[in-house]
């Protein structure tokens, strides 16, 4: 499945609108990390298929600004995040009574098709002479570049970092950006429209899920599908690792 999803602010208010025409319990948000959309947008389909009635409302953005928007109140289901430490914040605000871990995934390196930068390896990003893009450190993605780059004990020449993995990815397409650094499962999605380096150093990330309070039972189900054998293989095809 190819999908390129709109990242959009009135998701949740068209949700809360939902909710009222419809009943809560036909409807589940799920706020998800977006490197999950193609892998959610799967597991969405075949939910909605076996749970008639049921609308699941994806709602895809930086697991930093969906945390945000849990905490100030946001009609939330479903969280999905690409880090521990956000699901952490919302878990110490008692929104959340259990996650769980349900994938794992990596950096590579991303560079438009025919590498025009002659990009080779991680310490290419420390080039002065070409555009690097990296996501913002507040989101997962960002904090797990910076991670690499101690590790490496490298300084990346940074000229843009993007507010989710997605907007980097997009720019990375489109020949705005020389290289940057995306997951794997995002350089997988993009089907060909950019080249994927490896690192040459692994560092990951575990992604969490978990039931907001409040949820209706529906929500409940969405995250034992994800957690389930069906879930996690749509997960492996996705280009997911599972823990």
């Amino acid at each position: 499945m190819n999908i390129r999803p709109v990242f959009v602010s009135t998701v949740l208010a068209l949700a809360v609108a939902g909710c009222v025409a419809g009943g809560q319990d036909r409807q589940v948000v799920v706020s998800a990390a977006s490197s999950l959309a193609d892998a959610f947008a799967d597991i969405e389909e075949s939910f909605e298929e076996t749970h008639p009635g049921v609308d699941v409302v994806l709602n895809l953005g930086a697991s930093s600004g969906l945390r945000e928007q849990i905490l100030a109140g946001a009609p939330v289901d479903v969280y999905a995040s690409a880090d521990i430490a956000n699901m952490e914040a919302v878990s110490a605000a008692g929104l959340v009574a259990e996650s769980a871990v349900f994938a794992r995934n990596r950096l590579q390196i991303a560079v438009p098709p025919g590498n025009p930068g002659g990009v080779s390896g991680l310490a290419d990003l420390a080039r002065p002479e070409l555009v690097v893009g990296l996501c913002d450190p507040a989101v997962p993605c960002g904090a797990l570049a910076r991670r690499l780059f101690d590790l490496a004990g490298l300084e990346p020449a940074v000229d843009t970092s993007e507010p989710n993995v997605r907007s980097l990815l997009t720019k990375i397409e489109e020949g705005e950006v020389d290289v940057g650094l995306v997951y794997v499962t995002d350089v997988q999605a993009a089907e060909g429209r950019v080249e994927g380096i490896d690192v040459g150093v692994e560092v990951t990330t575990d992604y969490s899920i978990a039931v907001l309070s409040g949820a209706p039972p529906a929500a409940e189900a969405f995250v034992e599908t994800v957690l389930s054998d069906e879930g996690r293989a749509v997960l492996t095809r996705f280009g997911f690792d599972l823990p």
